[in-house]
């Protein structure tokens, strides 16, 4: 069954495997790994991300890495619909939610680490607001270059996790930065059960970003949406809804 789910929702962009699995299979998976041991690093893949690894080869490389490349974007379930599969999408929000709940059921330490000044710790109160028994901590991150090296701050930071040894590490610098970091630093944490490069989930956490109404993001309108309340990211959005379709379309690898 899990192959035949697997041919169904899986296919390939750009030459990466692409892993269209629903929510449920993804915490599945993550769980069945940690008993055997198996550490988890999840990408949630977007058509910006892609695009950038494209055109990146290092970067390319790195994303090739991970154990999963999950579907986040509309964008990126179209090119599944149009390879003649059947994706779900699972936001890097959703997951991280997910993952927030696995550790508090689960009695595992949530590290986050990342995200402008102050959001890791609003984000850490938020979540032992709505999980009263959760354990997590967060470190402000200091600053990653886009290839991964870390100012002093950012070593302290990652110097703390190492000490922690957290199950979960949710990590907030955006991308490319936040998967050199894994790649890079994940060995430093070998009892660490899944890693996930988050974005700006700490940001809605936070409260200091507002998420799209939920009507929107479930039609995949999310781009509307932050291109009226963050009319500066007009070219990230530009990228995803028309450079990342004309480079799928003319890709010989699709």
């Amino acid at each position: 069954m899990q192959n035949e789910e697997c041919r169904i929702n899986t296919f390939g962009c750009f030459g990466l495997v692409i892993h269209g699995h629903a929510l449920d299979r993804i915490v599945m998976e993550i769980q069945t790994r940690s008993a055997e041991g198996r550490a988890t690093w999840i990408v949630t893949a977007n058509p910006e991300i892609l695009l950038h690894a494209k055109n990146n080869p290092e970067y390319w490389e790195v994303l090739r890495q991970a154990d999963f490349r999950t579907v986040d974007g509309i964008g990126l379930k179209l090119v599944g619909w149009f390879k003649h599969t059947k994706p779900e999408r699972c936001t890097g929000v959703e997951l991280a939610e997910a993952v927030a709940k696995l550790c508090a059921q689960n009695g595992w330490t949530l590290a986050l680490i990342g995200g402008q000044e102050g959001v890791a710790d609003k984000a850490a109160w938020h979540l032992r607001h709505t999980y009263p028994d959760i354990r997590v901590f967060s470190e402000p991150g200091g600053k990653v270059s886009p290839d991964g090296h870390l100012d002093d701050p950012a070593e302290a930071s990652l110097t703390h996790l190492v000490e922690i040894e957290p199950d979960a590490v949710l990590v907030a610098y955006g991308h490319p930065k936040q998967d050199f970091w894994i790649n890079q630093h994940r060995s430093r944490l070998p009892k660490t059960k899944v890693f996930i490069g988050v974005g700006g989930t700490l940001d809605f956490w936070a409260g200091t970003a507002k998420r799209a109404p939920h009507w929107m993001r479930s039609i995949g309108f999310e781009w509307l949406w932050r291109l009226a309340t963050q009319p500066w990211r007009w070219q990230r959005i530009w990228n995803a809804l028309v450079a990342f379709p004309l480079a799928v379309l003319s890709d010989r690898r699709t």
